[in-house]
């Protein structure tokens, strides 16, 4: 069996409209088939719901996503709730984010499940030590911590959540073995923050125009252990992920059918 990845994208946002054509390029690199369907900005909630239906529907479609962000006009609640949570594979939809919580299985948000890959390949040590989370989004900074915390390989480390709300956020970041740049701050983390040896992601990004800003700043570098690239980093990686969490979809359906 092919394993099919689908993706449902509202409207022209250049931004939006270049990751889900790199999600179609990697389907092509590995062997998954894709589907694809592209709406006028100016679509009802009704017909959107109706494609949503149709993937949910579609034996061929094994997982697939809404892309982010949708038209003011839409309620993005509402749509992420139409989806099944077993073809859910950015792993956000509330019953999957509750499986995280609860520790059981299910398909991981991609960049948290992206991030814990990451280090594991570089022999960062994350068990046992204290891992400082700055961000607190639904699509990083929450599950990551949620994720860390659990004992499962990888993982199991005492976790501290800050944000730019914080009073002195760099005493707290300073603390940690390893930290997670997930605010969507450019440049909101700096050397003087990091403890010397510390491992360092940068999972959060800005724009300014069409330059790529890194939550870290460029002098991490000179203090940290381990940093992730600017460029070809975390996002390939949360890339990664979506295609495995396809291929476990396509699993699970291969089970239940015995194909």
């Amino acid at each position: 069996m092919t394993p099919g990845l689908g993706t449902i994208l509202v409207g022209d946002d250049p931004a939006s409209a270049r990751y889900v054509a790199m999600k179609h390029e990697d389907c092509a690199e590995v062997g998954v088939v894709s589907f694809h369907e592209h709406l006028a900005a100016s679509v009802s909630s009704v017909e959107l719901g109706a494609v949503i239906r149709r993937f949910n529907e579609d034996p061929a479609v094994d997982a697939y996503l809404v892309q982010l962000p949708l038209p003011a006009h839409l309620d993005e609640e509402a749509v992420l709730l139409a989806v099944d949570p077993d073809k859910d594979v950015d792993g956000l939809h509330p019953v999957n984010l509750g499986r995280l919580v609860m520790g059981v299985a299910g398909p991981l948000p991609c960049t948290p499940a992206g991030i814990v890959e990451l280090l594991a390949a570089h022999g960062v040590v994350v068990e046992g030590r204290h891992a400082v989370v700055v961000g607190r989004g639904l699509t990083i900074g929450r599950p990551l911590a949620l994720l860390l915390a659990l004992r499962r390989p990888g993982c199991n480390a005492a976790v501290t959540v800050v944000h730019t709300g914080v009073a002195d956020l760099a005493s707290y970041v300073r603390e940690g073995d390893v930290v997670v740049a997930a605010a969507g701050v450019a440049g909101l983390v700096t050397a003087s923050m990091i403890k010397p040896g510390a491992a360092v992601v940068g999972a959060g990004v800005s724009w300014e125009g069409r330059k790529l800003l890194s939550d870290l700043a460029d002098d991490v570098a000179d203090v940290a252990g381990f940093v992730t690239p600017r460029i070809g980093g975390v996002g390939p990686m949360t890339r990664a992920m979506l295609l495995r969490n396809a291929v476990a979809a396509a699993r699970r359906r291969a089970e239940r059918t015995g194909a």
